[in-house]
Protein backbone atom coordinates (compact mmCIF):
# COMPACT_ATOMS: atom_id res chain seq x y z
CA UNK A 1 0.00 0.00 0.00
CA UNK A 2 1.42 3.41 -0.88
CA UNK A 3 2.16 5.77 1.74
CA UNK A 4 2.48 9.12 0.01
CA UNK A 5 -0.83 10.46 0.81
CA UNK A 6 0.17 10.51 4.46
CA UNK A 7 -1.31 13.34 6.46
CA UNK A 8 -0.36 14.04 9.61
CA UNK A 9 -2.97 16.30 11.85
CA UNK A 10 -1.98 17.45 15.38
CA UNK A 11 -5.41 19.71 16.39
CA UNK A 12 -9.06 18.21 16.63
CA UNK A 13 -10.25 20.77 14.09
CA UNK A 14 -12.43 18.68 11.31
CA UNK A 15 -11.69 15.55 12.91
CA UNK A 16 -14.81 12.96 12.58
CA UNK A 17 -14.85 11.49 15.76
CA UNK A 18 -16.92 8.48 14.80
CA UNK A 19 -14.34 7.51 12.94
CA UNK A 20 -12.24 7.89 16.11
CA UNK A 21 -14.73 5.91 17.70
CA UNK A 22 -14.45 3.08 14.84
CA UNK A 23 -10.60 3.19 14.74
CA UNK A 24 -10.17 2.49 18.72
CA UNK A 25 -12.91 0.01 18.76
CA UNK A 26 -11.03 -2.30 15.52
CA UNK A 27 -7.81 -1.86 17.54
CA UNK A 28 -9.61 -3.71 20.72
CA UNK A 29 -8.56 -0.56 22.74
CA UNK A 30 -12.16 1.14 23.54
CA UNK A 31 -16.14 1.21 22.98
CA UNK A 32 -16.95 3.98 24.04
CA UNK A 33 -19.07 6.63 21.78
CA UNK A 34 -17.73 9.12 19.34
CA UNK A 35 -18.27 11.75 22.24
CA UNK A 36 -16.46 10.70 25.19
CA UNK A 37 -13.23 10.37 22.28
CA UNK A 38 -14.09 13.82 21.68
CA UNK A 39 -13.80 14.93 24.56
CA UNK A 40 -10.75 13.00 25.69
CA UNK A 41 -8.56 14.03 22.70
CA UNK A 42 -9.66 17.47 22.82
CA UNK A 43 -8.82 18.07 26.91
CA UNK A 44 -5.21 15.66 25.68
CA UNK A 45 -2.60 18.25 25.30
CA UNK A 46 -0.39 15.95 22.41
CA UNK A 47 -2.60 14.27 19.88
CA UNK A 48 -1.89 13.13 16.03
CA UNK A 49 -4.28 11.75 13.43
CA UNK A 50 -3.06 10.17 10.68
CA UNK A 51 -4.93 10.41 7.16
CA UNK A 52 -3.99 9.08 3.63
CA UNK A 53 -5.60 11.51 1.69
CA UNK A 54 -9.19 12.12 2.98
CA UNK A 55 -9.49 8.87 5.04
CA UNK A 56 -8.66 8.79 8.83
CA UNK A 57 -6.47 6.31 9.64
CA UNK A 58 -5.15 6.33 12.39
CA UNK A 59 -5.48 8.12 15.72
CA UNK A 60 -3.14 8.77 18.88
CA UNK A 61 -2.79 11.08 21.79
CA UNK A 62 -0.66 11.61 24.96
CA UNK A 63 -1.44 14.06 28.49
CA UNK A 64 1.29 16.25 29.53
CA UNK A 65 1.90 18.88 31.62
CA UNK A 66 4.43 20.61 28.69
CA UNK A 67 6.74 20.57 30.50
CA UNK A 68 8.64 17.30 31.81
CA UNK A 69 5.96 14.59 32.23
CA UNK A 70 4.18 12.74 29.45
CA UNK A 71 1.89 9.90 28.92
CA UNK A 72 0.99 8.58 25.75
CA UNK A 73 -2.41 6.68 24.85
CA UNK A 74 -4.70 5.67 22.18
CA UNK A 75 -2.40 4.74 19.81
CA UNK A 76 -4.29 2.65 16.81
CA UNK A 77 -3.78 2.43 13.35
CA UNK A 78 -6.21 0.74 10.88
CA UNK A 79 -5.00 -3.05 10.33
CA UNK A 80 -4.58 -2.69 6.60
CA UNK A 81 -1.95 -0.05 7.02
CA UNK A 82 -0.64 -1.68 9.67
CA UNK A 83 3.00 -2.70 9.24
CA UNK A 84 4.15 0.31 6.88
CA UNK A 85 6.11 2.52 9.58
CA UNK A 86 3.00 4.51 10.37
CA UNK A 87 2.86 3.71 14.22
CA UNK A 88 6.13 4.57 14.59
CA UNK A 89 5.26 7.90 12.81
CA UNK A 90 2.16 8.88 14.81
CA UNK A 91 4.84 8.04 18.09
CA UNK A 92 7.50 10.03 17.25
CA UNK A 93 4.94 12.56 16.40
CA UNK A 94 3.82 12.84 19.87
CA UNK A 95 7.23 12.74 21.14
CA UNK A 96 7.98 15.62 18.94
CA UNK A 97 5.22 17.52 20.57
CA UNK A 98 6.85 16.57 24.16
CA UNK A 99 10.68 17.80 23.72
CA UNK A 100 12.65 17.03 26.95
CA UNK A 101 9.86 15.19 28.02
CA UNK A 102 10.34 12.08 29.98
CA UNK A 103 6.97 9.90 28.71
CA UNK A 104 5.46 6.95 29.86
CA UNK A 105 3.62 4.55 27.30
CA UNK A 106 0.35 2.02 28.25
CA UNK A 107 0.17 -0.43 25.98
CA UNK A 108 -1.32 -4.33 25.37
CA UNK A 109 1.45 -6.99 27.00
CA UNK A 110 0.93 -8.48 22.96
CA UNK A 111 2.48 -4.69 21.71
CA UNK A 112 5.83 -4.45 24.29
CA UNK A 113 8.21 -5.47 21.96
CA UNK A 114 6.89 -2.78 19.06
CA UNK A 115 7.58 0.19 21.80
CA UNK A 116 10.75 -1.51 22.39
CA UNK A 117 12.06 -0.85 18.95
CA UNK A 118 10.92 2.97 19.41
CA UNK A 119 13.19 2.91 22.37
CA UNK A 120 10.84 2.07 24.95
CA UNK A 121 11.91 -0.06 28.11
CA UNK A 122 9.76 -1.88 30.69
CA UNK A 123 8.86 0.01 33.87
CA UNK A 124 9.89 -1.66 37.58
CA UNK A 125 8.35 0.78 39.42
CA UNK A 126 5.04 1.60 37.36
CA UNK A 127 1.52 1.31 39.56
CA UNK A 128 -1.59 1.36 37.80
CA UNK A 129 -5.22 2.06 39.84
CA UNK A 130 -8.17 1.52 37.58
CA UNK A 131 -11.55 2.15 39.20
CA UNK A 132 -13.04 -0.66 37.42
CA UNK A 133 -15.41 -3.37 37.70
CA UNK A 134 -14.37 -6.25 38.72
CA UNK A 135 -14.64 -8.58 35.48
CA UNK A 136 -12.70 -5.89 33.55
CA UNK A 137 -10.11 -6.26 36.02
CA UNK A 138 -9.86 -9.79 35.88
CA UNK A 139 -9.49 -9.94 32.43
CA UNK A 140 -6.82 -6.96 32.28
CA UNK A 141 -5.03 -9.60 34.88
CA UNK A 142 -5.50 -12.69 32.40
CA UNK A 143 -4.74 -10.37 29.63
CA UNK A 144 -1.06 -9.81 31.55
CA UNK A 145 -1.81 -5.96 31.92
CA UNK A 146 -1.25 -6.48 35.64
CA UNK A 147 1.60 -8.56 37.73
CA UNK A 148 0.40 -10.64 40.45
CA UNK A 149 -0.78 -8.62 43.57
CA UNK A 150 2.02 -8.08 46.21
CA UNK A 151 4.24 -9.41 43.12
CA UNK A 152 8.25 -8.58 43.41
CA UNK A 153 10.74 -9.01 40.81
CA UNK A 154 13.76 -11.56 42.00
CA UNK A 155 16.57 -8.73 42.99
CA UNK A 156 13.48 -6.89 45.21
CA UNK A 157 13.03 -10.22 47.49
CA UNK A 158 16.00 -9.43 49.75
CA UNK A 159 15.81 -6.00 49.67
CA UNK A 160 14.68 -4.66 53.50
CA UNK A 161 13.08 -1.34 51.82
CA UNK A 162 10.55 -3.33 49.84
CA UNK A 163 9.12 -5.08 52.66
CA UNK A 164 7.45 -2.03 53.75
CA UNK A 165 8.28 1.32 56.22
CA UNK A 166 10.27 0.36 59.19
CA UNK A 167 7.64 1.86 61.29
CA UNK A 168 5.01 -0.71 60.79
Amino acid sequence: MATENIIVKTTTEGVDFKNVEYILKQSGLSEAPAEVHEKAFTNSAVKVFLYDGEELIGVARALSDMVSQGAIYNVALLDKYQGQGLGRLMIEKLIEQMPGQNVILYTHPQTVWMYEKFGFRRAKSAMEYFPIEDSHREWMENEGFFLPEGYRFVDEYKREDMKGPKWK
